[in-house]
Parts: C-alpha cells; structure tokens; sequence
C-alpha cells in the first residue's frame, strides 16, 4: 500500500529525505532552512530528539507560516486535512514532555510574603514573586520578608514597579517615560538582579519575538522597557482575589482543572508551558495559606508536572 507524507514548513531543521526543496510551495527563505516531513498514515511527527523545537513549529503552524499543499505525485490531501493531522502530530509529542507551571505572586512583600516564603520551601516548589518597591519600604518587617525572598532558593524575585501605578494604571502608562522611571527605581532601590517586569494592571508579554498587548494604553510603556533589556510576562491563568476580603475566589479544584485543561489542550501562550497569577495578600491567613498548600499538593501528582522560575519562561524542546 502506498504510503501518504505531506509537507509542513517551519524555522527549525532540515531532515527530509523523500521531497527535495523544490516540493515546497508556498515558502518564505527562512522557511526552506528547514522542514518536517510527516507520515500521515502513522499520524507521527518524524523528529530527531534534541533538533526541532516543538512549540516553534507549532507557533509557525498557528501564526499561518506553514503551507500545506495538495502532493500530487504521491496522493492529493486537502490542506486543512494535512493542517489538522500536522498539529496532531505535534500535540502527540508534546504530551510526551514535562509540562512546566510558574507559580507567580504579585504585589509584594505584604502580609503573605511571609508564608509563600515558608511554603515554597515546605514543598520543595520554586516560585516566582513581582514585587513592589514602595511596600518593601513600608515596615522594616516587610523588607525582611523581601529579603527572606532573596535568600531563599526556591523563590525569584522580579519587578511590578515602585509605586504599582498608586493603582491608577491608564493615567500612569499615559506618560511612558514616567512610567519607565518608575519600574527602573523598583530595580534600583531593590537591587533586582533579573530584568523581568510584570505590568500593574496588564497582562503583558513582551520577551523574544513575541508581543502581546492587551491594552493599548500600555503599549508604549512595554516597549520602551523591551527597548531597555526587560522582559515582561503575563499570565494565562489568574487565582483570581477578592477586593474587600483579600481571599481567593475561585476553588482550589477551579484553578487546578483549569491548569490541567490549558495544559492538555494546548491553549496557553507557549504549549506546556502555564503561568498562574496570584497576589501575596490571598495567602495572610491559615486557610488561604491551606489551599495554596492544596493546590501544589495537587499538581505535584502529575510526575511530568515541573515547578519554574519565570527567568526560564519558556522551555522549549
């Protein structure tokens, strides 16, 4: 029986045997650097360990950089069939990965600073914290806490500005140059040692080749810092808190399905790779503090689960 292969091109390496690069259609230059040949019979993705990078031919694949014809000299396949079957392929692979979660906790030091600290060491699991200049300078108690941050391992510390926009975040990002100087005087009077911002008030990214904005407000203000050598990170799942309480909203279950979901589906910004969004203030008392446990607890029972520091976002194959 003759078997059927089709094409997809992406930036990564070239291994194909049966079609030279005359058989492609539809590629850019950098495209022809590389290419993937599948046997869609078998529904495999055929890769040398170590040489392609999933998620890039993935993010290709999504970013519509692959073309997909119809190979008539070995049998004609519709190019939304090849797409489907493409990506499949590539879900196949990367559900043989480790999956990598960044714990992250916004706002601090605060009163949870303290026992996120504790935890983090307790169970073994890195975290990240943004904090914010202007807390740490309010108590000598809380600027301990910061430190008990730094010294700690298991815990990186990143920058959520000075002054976290005194909450007022469109007036704040409407003069760029101000807003800058407010994230470069964290980093200073912090003495911070990664260049990684998260935005008061906005789910960010900007890092490598990637660009998301969700509010045009903070646009300008994320670029300078891109131009500056920060990163910024967002999020793709928020343990969202309650304003007046200051305790999680959502169940533990809630947030734990949702990681478990975007993970098997693909749906975060970078496949196998989830970033959730916390605040330091959900975790101040004993049954915060519990089901922050709990949650850890929970997806420590997936043996390819891997806690992360967000300095490593993302990890790739």
């Amino acid at each position: 029986m003759l078997k059927k292969y089709f094409v997809g091109i992406v930036a990564i390496s070239v291994f194909t045997t049966l079609f030279s690069c005359h058989n492609i259609i539809g590629s850019t230059k950098d495209d022809l650097q590389d290419s993937v040949l599948i046997e869609n019979e078998e529904e495999e993705l055929v890769a040398k360990k170590d040489t392609v990078k999933l998620m890039d031919i993935l993010d290709s694949l999504n970013r519509g950089k692959i073309t997909f014809p119809a190979l008539d000299s070995i049998n004609k396949i519709d190019p939304k069939v090849a797409k489907r079957r493409f990506r499949d392929s590539i879900y196949n692979e990367l559900n043989k990965k480790e999956k990598h979660i960044y714990l992250t906790f916004d706002d601090g030091p605060l009163i949870g600073s303290r026992a996120i600290d504790s935890i983090a060491t307790f169970k073994h699991a890195k975290v990240n914290a943004f904090v914010v200049g202007r807390h740490a300078n309010m108590s000598k108690r809380l600027k301990n806490d910061l430190q008990r941050y730094k010294d700690n391992p298991l815990v990186e510390v990143y920058n959520h500005s000075y002054t976290h926009a005194a909450n007022r975040f469109h007036a704040f990002y409407s003069n760029p140059d101000m807003a800058y100087a407010d994230f470069a005087k964290c980093e200073t009077d912090l003495g911070l040692t990664h260049k990684i911002v998260r935005m008061p008030g906005r789910n960010i990214w900007l890092f490598d080749d990637t660009r998301r904005i969700d509010l045009a407000s903070g646009g300008q203000t994320a670029d300078l810092l891109g131009i500056n050598g920060f990163k910024i990170y967002g999020w793709d799942v928020e343990w969202k808190i309650n304003g007046l309480s200051g305790n999680p909203v959502q169940s533990v279950n809630e947030i734990y399905t949702r990681i478990k979901n975007m993970l098997g589906n693909k749906s975060t910004l970078k496949p196998n790779n989830v970033v959730l969004l916390m605040h330091d203030d959900m975790f101040q008392n004993v049954k915060g503090q519990h089901l922050l446990t709990s949650l850890i607890d929970s997806l420590k029972q997936h043996k390819d689960y891997k806690f992360e520091f967000m300095s490593n976002y993302p990890v790739k194959y």
